[in-house]
């Protein structure tokens, strides 16, 4: 037998040449602050640790509208708070109600199966939102324990806009609701104390422009309570709530912390506070409304009716004899623009979040975009989809 190594060549540099204009469904551009923050290992035991640490958890209680001490992050992407949320306040019996209107929210429903919960499934039509009265029907044959719902449904592009109602209707059965904000968080509103909201999940790679793989949660004290309290241990141990306590409230050890990640999330919530919610989310609405107006004007349909449309990230149905993979393959091979293709939909998705949502981007992105169909041999009118851009914009002065 040959012991020889095998010699292997030096490798040439995948990365693009000129960057790529991430206009998917996320991850999205991230702030020269944020790289820069991302660029930097500290201690993560230290007392500058600490501070970061604590400054985190203040500027989420303005972030996600809360009170409540117990915040966290997880060192894993949105899915992972997701299953963190869950696992903690879901167990073996649990009477769930999880509102399931595309990929993410079956997400949740499967989740809450594994952790050994009696889950009762409302699925919704693919393009509509959940009905307050249909879910209260529901709570009062069902007598859940929690309910899993998602803001906004990014796989077809669906906001769930009764989610305020919803959320206080399984108050008043005394069903904890956990609401995935994965690509809503700072693009609209969500007030998790006033909407009575009890856990509330987030990715930082989306509407806070930061870095993936670092996300957080945010349980309510009804939510404590119940997950202090549970029956049986919880089997996991990175997702385990009270664990991550010991880093989160004790500056103590749970498990090595994502640093750069966690300095990232640091400088992106930083941003967001510096610009206001207010701004924010006005920001998010006009470059979102005046994009998907000129995606109209250019001769392309919009997926969801507006009446249940998710702004943060848009869906557009596809002219038939044409494919998502061929669409985003065209864009970014020809004109180094991201866009996303769907789970399961005929349609491809524009994302409007956070860094997206800055004017040069809108432009660049639907020059691109148009251009694309127009090479495809779709008859798109792009001169005047560009223009009713710029004139939304002026309209609203962004």
């Amino acid at each position: 037998m040959s012991t020889d190594i095998p010699v292997v060549e030096p490798l040439h540099s995948i990365l693009p040449e000129e960057p790529l204009l991430m206009m998917g469904a996320g991850p999205v551009p991230i702030p020269d602050q944020v790289a820069k923050a991302n660029s930097i290992v500290i201690n993560h035991l230290g007392d500058t640790m600490a501070k970061v640490i604590s400054q985190v958890k203040a500027m989420a209680g303005y972030v996600f509208q809360t009170q409540t001490p117990w915040v966290m992050g997880v060192a894993g992407p949105g899915s992972a708070a997701m299953e963190m949320a869950v696992a903690n306040l879901v167990w073996k019996d649990t009477r769930t109600i999880s509102v399931c209107n595309g990929f993410f929210s079956t997400r949740l429903a499967e989740m809450a199966e594994r952790c050994g919960g009696q889950v009762e499934r409302l699925t919704i039509p693919d393009g509509e939102s959940a009905d307050v009265i249909v879910v209260r029907e529901l709570l009062e044959a069902f007598k859940p324990e929690v309910l899993t719902i998602v803001q906004g449904e990014t796989s077809n592009t669906t906001h769930n806009r009764q989610l305020k109602e919803i959320a206080k209707a399984c108050q008043e059965y005394d069903c904890r609701v956990i609401v995935d904000a994965v690509c809503t968080l700072s693009t609209m509103p969500l007030q998790m104390d006033d909407w009575g909201i009890d856990a509330v999940i987030t990715g930082g790679q989306k509407g806070l422009s930061s870095i993936p793989g670092v996300s957080l949660v945010a349980f309510s004290e009804k939510a404590w309570d119940r997950l202090n309290n549970r029956p049986i241990p919880l089997s996991h141990w990175c997702y385990d709530a009270k664990l991550a306590t010991r880093f989160w409230h004790e500056a103590g050890y749970h498990y090595t912390a994502p640093v750069s990640g966690l300095l990232a999330l640091h400088e992106a919530m930083r941003l967001v506070c510096e610009e206001t919610l207010e701004g924010r989310f006005q920001r998010h609405k006009v470059c979102s409304l005046s994009l998907q107006h000129a995606i109209e004007v250019m001769g392309l349909k919009l997926y969801v009716p507006e009446s249940a449309r998710l702004n943060s990230v848009v869906g557009i149905e596809l002219p038939k004899g044409l494919s998502a993979t061929e669409v985003c393959e065209h864009i970014s091979t020809n004109y180094r623009v991201e866009i996303a293709g769907s789970f399961g939909p005929p349609i491809v998705r524009i994302g409007q979040m956070g860094e997206q949502c800055r004017v040069h981007n809108l432009f660049r992105g639907l020059h691109a975009f148009g251009s694309t169909f127009r090479d495809l041999g779709v008859n798109v009118d792009l001169p005047l989809g560009m223009a009713e851009l710029e004139n939304q914009l002026q309209k609203q002065k962004l």
